[in-house]
């Protein structure tokens, strides 16, 4: 019987077409194997997003085409569309390159070196967790200065409504606690389809039986609705948090960025989602170091970050991306200077979040085991995200992995939360 391993880098919608993949490879009697030594086709899905995801692909091409032997070794992914030429070039062990959305080649490539068995039908997953990332759209159409994932992914499209509903009572038939809404953009879902938004989406999953958390992720500051916010503080199976990538607050710096949003508007927006929704925890990113961003510019958003009080906040250092509309700007920025910045706002940001966390102590609430032990599991309340924010660990024995608890909060730390069950 023939079988795969699958390494799957860079972000959650990365996962959901590894999974997808070896979902179609189990339709056709080809296995999964998580040890590369045990499989006979080695499959990388690799990112080219920034330069440390670029860096991780290579490396681990690179490993496994050092042990591959007569194994075939195929890479795929957005690295491989952007630099597919080179790689191969480079990593000549390299069997096949594919881009994105090309799953029925790989899956007709596995197909042709492979033997198929009949015994295959549940394919197995790769993130055997309590949530799962339901990915809602492909592509994305906004074209911000300092991104390429327009050029390898393409065009906004929605995925069809019935389809993404239905991929999601098998998530929660199959015991998933918490579905992540996942896109580059989920806020322009529907846009491509007559009738149909994120808000009415997020209902007819609410709508599904059974206790679960929907959560949602990567909204475009510019198109946050009151229907969506209406939606978020009504539906109990929704998470009362919003993760709003700012990017930057400085107009100038926006613009060059081609994106929309002021530091004054976006003031106004992180006020009105508070006012509309009672205790929302709001996530968002920045970038230090865009090309010509002066001293004052990054006062100014380090100001906007301590007047905020963000829930959560990451920063990246600007990553200066071949293809991208930003790689020939002037003025760029020392590397030096923009990881400086960026290690300037997360320690602010660490004082907020350690403050934040304070002012839940002694509170109880809902929360999701994703691991347990005989001693200690971590868990998560709806302020948490999986992967990127903190977790909450409770010192009690036999608690069961996928099942959600009452959590009171007994101590906070910067980022972590130890808590107990409330009986």
């Amino acid at each position: 019987m023939g079988k795969v391993c699958l390494v799957s880098l860079g972000c959650p919608k990365n996962l959901v077409d590894s999974e997808k993949l070896l979902k179609r490879l189990a339709e056709q009697g080809i296995g999964y194997e998580s040890d590369p030594d045990s499989a006979e086709v080695l499959l990388i899905n690799t990112c080219g997003f920034i330069e440390d995801a670029k860096r991780e692909s290579v490396d681990e091409i690179l490993r496994l085409a050092e042990g591959k032997g007569l194994r075939k070794l195929v890479v795929f992914g957005c690295l491989a569309k952007r630099f597919g030429d080179e790689l191969k070039r480079e990593i000549p062990e390299i069997d096949a390159l594919y881009g994105v959305g090309e799953e029925e080649k790989i899956a007709a490539f596995c197909g042709s070196v492979l033997q198929s068995s009949d015994s295959i039908h549940d394919p197995q997953m790769l993130s055997e967790t309590p949530y799962a990332y339901l990915k809602i759209a492909e592509g994305c159409d906004r074209g911000c200065s300092y991104c390429v994932i327009p050029d390898i992914r393409g065009r906004f499209r929605s995925r069809a409504p019935e389809e993404i509903l239905h991929e999601a009572e098998n998530l929660v038939r199959s015991g998933r606690k918490e579905l992540i809404l996942v896109a580059q953009d989920i806020t322009s879902y529907g846009r491509d389809r007559e009738g149909y938004s994120l808000d009415r989406l997020v209902k007819d999953i609410a709508s599904i039986s059974g206790d679960f958390w929907i959560r949602l992720l990567y909204l475009f500051p510019a198109s946050i609705t009151d229907e969506l916010l209406e939606t978020i503080r009504n539906e109990e199976k929704v998470c009362r948090y919003l993760d709003i990538p700012l990017q930057h607050t400085e107009q100038k710096l926006l613009r060059l960025m081609k994106r929309p949003g002021s530091n004054d508007q976006f003031r106004q927006l992180i006020n009105r989602i508070r006012e509309a929704i009672p205790e929302v925890a709001i996530r968002t990113t920045l970038i230090t170091g865009f090309p010509q961003e002066t001293d004052e510019d990054f006062d100014h958003m380090l100001g906007f970050v301590k007047d905020m009080e963000f829930d959560r906040l990451g920063v990246f250092a600007y990553s200066r991306e071949e293809g991208s509309a930003a790689y020939a700007l002037k003025g760029q920025v020392p590397k030096a200077v923009r990881k400086k910045r960026r290690d300037r706002i997360m320690e602010i940001q660490s004082a907020i979040s350690l403050e934040k966390n304070r002012k839940l102590v002694g509170r109880t609430f809902k929360a999701l085991i994703d691991e347990a032990d005989s001693s200690v599991a971590v868990a998560r309340i709806y302020s948490q995200s999986p992967e990127i924010d903190g977790v909450v660990f409770i010192n009690r024995p036999n608690l069961q992995k996928n099942t959600f608890v009452r959590a009171r909060i007994d101590t906070a730390y910067d980022y972590d939360l130890k808590g107990s069950v409330a009986e």
